[in-house]
């Protein structure tokens, strides 16, 4: 009865290889599925029959698959169990005595069976030695030598403080604190927890977020949480010294309900202890930016509109929900620099990008910088009806700040709908997906530098710069730019003039957008790329033989032609997709040093227009969210979004999907790129397997020579050797970390920080937890 159940399970097998690859094979894809399909329903035949050329025809399925395996990926042992797993499974069952001892000539150590126990030990001998192999890994180490004594870090105060969102205006998520160090970090223990309160609720969006990474002025935390709290906590012990309630409410419109921080700034003219004399800046999700007594959390009555500045006034288009800021404002000489978030491919009305500049005082317009009409910085008469212009390309993220150039650096977005570029205007495609300089003073734009030319894909530039001096050969010093990008490619460019300091190349580019638009023929690429190679239909992935056959079904479905291929009727792979190898996490930089350390990584998105008459009316309860469809009303098409995942819900390219990575910013160098977390919070069971998860967050620095990471989907904060990538110590978080760490000193006591609230996109755990962690 074995016997014929094992047949029947083989028969099963042979028919779905032999028919999908049959399909694979039409498609122009591999015959591998075919063959095995055939190979199967032979075995099966024969023990249908009960004869021992089963064993033979096994035999040759094993070797051949294994063969043809290693040819294709190697010994990469992910790629290679989900080619060999259930074969080699099977292989065994077939060897086993109740199998093989009831056919004829199967019994003890007939030619068949030493040919099945050599096939099988051919395969146990291959996945052995694969588990200790990487191919992936990039192995080195960066220099350790100063290259510049006493960097400038941007700013000056006190070592031990985390004043603005990446420490100070230059964004480098590098501090000084060198007490943890790579010798000890591994004695880090739990210094204190706090939650706020503030959980993902029923009616919440789905990117509800904990995005926030704390500030530390003298012996004070601050924070934001996604429902619009801020919170002050005494930095030694985690008490709350006060909390404030924004009451944004809910909006089920809003694509994003979170909040990355917020903005600390002193008046130089006030008294020290009288009210407001220092403040803390709340942006909320629903538009506004509330001035906070730093000391009390009261509201500070005398900027803007009673404490409160609304940032709709002067946009065309109101709907509630469609626009808001989910990063903190920057302050700079007396001023508050915001921009904006708009909702992505909701409609072609979307509300203008246009960069603010405010009094900080006061909360006055003081200048305006709209990429729809750069030449216009004035304010523009809101009393009088003017509005800025609808739809131009915005910056959601953080800005950068030099003081001393007098120079702002702004990461702008693209134009809605992000993948149709029919009617755009020259401002448009000017400033779109670019890093633009504006004059702190006037706003008028001094430099732009585009990343991503008529961006069909999403490709914002998402993440604050890093500013630091770079020494050229000379061993001069040059003001530089680092920009992190979606797609991949890290610019270091002189941020006086927005100049390459690491060539930039332009590379020919996939052509033919729907009917009306058009892609453009090259695209921009660094000297420095974490950009990962072109897929191809051996990089497709599954547990098993099964789903990874289809995954190189639907691969061959859509359109792919290698980074940029255009958006289609058909549907379109965009890789790396728009959760992009780099986002708002940026990357830590070390000034001193002048290397950086960040986190790439890899998945696949696919993008399918939709014309606008098959577009079905919106339904009742339908929430924002940048996945599946986008209707961009006012638009020719929608668009169909999301990850490219197979038939089990799991990606469809192969492993690792997510990276720890270094590189020399001088030359471009990357010394070393290792696979970071593991599948433990990724399957119904805890499997502490190291594949190289996906996250998203960011690093940051010390001069101690340790990297702090959370980011991943496994709920982990990790420390590295800056210097090797290697990790040193690991932290279980109780929700997911998809936030940026901090470090601070409080007395002669250094810690460490990451609040833990889980990411609603990528499905982490949700919380509340604010995590500190010192030394004993």
């Amino acid at each position: 009865m074995l016997v014929i159940l094992t047949a029947i399970v083989l028969a099963l097998i042979g028919l779905a290889l032999a028919g999908g690859g049959a399909w694979l094979t039409a498609l122009g894809g591999s015959w591998y599925y075919l063959i095995a399909g055939l190979a199967f329903l032979l075995s099966a035949y024969f023990l249908f029959r009960r004869r021992s050329a089963a064993l033979w025809v096994y035999a040759a399925l094993v070797v051949g698959s294994i063969a043809w395996a290693v040819w294709e990926v190697g010994f990469d042992w992910w790629q290679l169990g989900a080619r060999g797993g259930v074969i080699v499974v099977l292989g065994l069952w077939l060897w086993m005595p109740w199998i093989r001892g009831r056919l004829a000539g199967g019994r003890g150590w007939s030619a068949s069976t030493i040919g099945l126990t050599l096939a099988n030990l051919v395969a146990i001998v291959v996945a052995v030695y694969a588990m200790f192999q990487d191919p992936q890994d990039i192995a080195g180490s960066l220099n350790t030598a100063s290259v510049i004594a006493n960097p400038n870090l941007g700013a000056d105060f006190d070592d031990g403080d985390w004043q603005q969102y990446g420490r100070t205006p230059y964004g480098q998520r590098y501090s000084p604190l060198a007490q943890i160090t790579t010798q000890n970090v591994a004695s880090l223990q739990p210094a204190w927890t706090y939650q706020t309160g503030d959980v993902k609720r029923p009616d919440d969006v789905g990117e509800t977020t904990y995005q926030v990474t704390p500030i530390k002025v003298r012996d004070t935390l601050y924070i934001c949480t996604p429902h619009n709290l801020a919170i002050a906590l005494d930095a030694a012990t985690g008490a709350e010294k006060w909390r404030f309630d924004a009451n944004s409410g809910m909006n089920p419109d809003r694509q994003h309900q979170t909040c990355r921080g917020v903005t600390y700034w002193a008046d130089p003219t006030a008294a020290p202890g009288t009210a407001c004399a220092e403040r803390v800046y709340l942006p909320t999700a629903d538009a506004r930016l509330i001035a906070l007594d730093a000391a009390n959390g009261a509201v500070c009555p005398g900027f803007a509109d009673q404490g409160t500045l609304h940032l709709e006034a002067g946009m065309p288009f109101v709907p509630a929900g469609y626009y808001y800021s989910t990063s903190p404002p920057v302050a700079v000489d007396g001023k508050l620099v915001i921009g904006g978030a708009v909702n992505d491919n909701y409609s072609t009305t979307e509300q203008s990008g246009v960069i603010r500049a405010f009094d900080a005082l006061t909360g006055a317009l003081v200048w305006n910088w709209d990429s729809g009409n750069p030449g216009q910085t004035t304010p523009i008469d809101i009393a009088g009806g003017a509005t800025y212009t609808a739809n131009s390309p915005n910056s959601w993220s953080v800005f950068s700040v030099d003081a001393a150039l007098g120079q702002i650096y702004v990461p702008l977005g693209n134009q809605v709908p992000d993948q149709i570029g029919i009617g755009r205007t020259a401002s448009v495609e000017k400033y779109s997906s670019s890093m633009v300089a504006l004059d702190i003073a006037t706003g008028r734009d001094i430099w732009v530098n585009q990343f991503v030319h008529h961006d069909l894909w999403d490709m914002d530039v998402p993440a604050q710069p890093a500013l630091l001096d770079i020494t050229n050969a000379d061993g001069t010093p040059v003001p530089a730019l680092v920009v992190p990008t979606k797609q991949g490619d890290i610019y270091v460019l002189d941020r006086r003039t927005g100049a390459p300091i690491l060539p930039i190349t332009e590379e020919p580019a996939p052509q033919g957008a729907v009917q009306g638009d058009f892609s453009a023929p090259t695209q921009p690429t660094s000297a420095l790329s974490f950009k990962p190679a072109p897929l191809r239909e051996q990089d497709m992935w599954g547990i098993t033989m099964f789903d990874q056959m289809m995954c190189r079904i639907e691969l061959h479905q859509n359109r792919y032609e290698g980074r940029y291929t255009p958006p289609s009727l058909q549907g379109s792979i965009v890789y790396p997709g728009n959760f992009g190898t780099f986002n708002w996490g940026s990357i830590a930089i070390d000034p001193e040093r002048q290397i950086m350390f960040g986190m790439p990584t890899y998945l696949a998105f696919t993008s399918r227009l939709v014309p606008a008459a098959d577009i079905p009316k919106r339904g009742q309860g339908e929430k924002g969210s940048e996945q599946g469809l986008n209707r961009n009303d006012g638009a020719p098409y929608g668009v169909v979004m999301g990850p490219f995942l197979g038939p089990l819900g799991i990606p469809c390219q192969a492993p690792g999907w997510g990276f720890v990575a270094g590189a020399d910013l001088r030359t471009g160098e990357i010394a070393y790129k290792h696979r970071n977390g593991t599948v433990r919070d990724m399957t119904p069971l805890p499997l502490p397997f190291k594949v190289g998860v996906p996250g998203i967050g960011g690093p940051i620095i010390t001069k101690g020579g340790v990297a702090f990471l959370g980011a991943s989907v496994d709920d982990f904060l990790r420390a590295y050797d800056v210097t090797t990538g290697n990790q040193l110590w690991e932290a279980r978080l109780p929700a997911g970390g998809q936030s940026t760490p901090m470090t601070y000193t409080v007395g002669d006591k250094q810690y460490v920080l990451i609040v833990a609230g889980g990411h609603g996109s990528v499905g982490t755990k949700p919380g509340d937890y604010v995590m500190a962690y010192t030394l004993p």
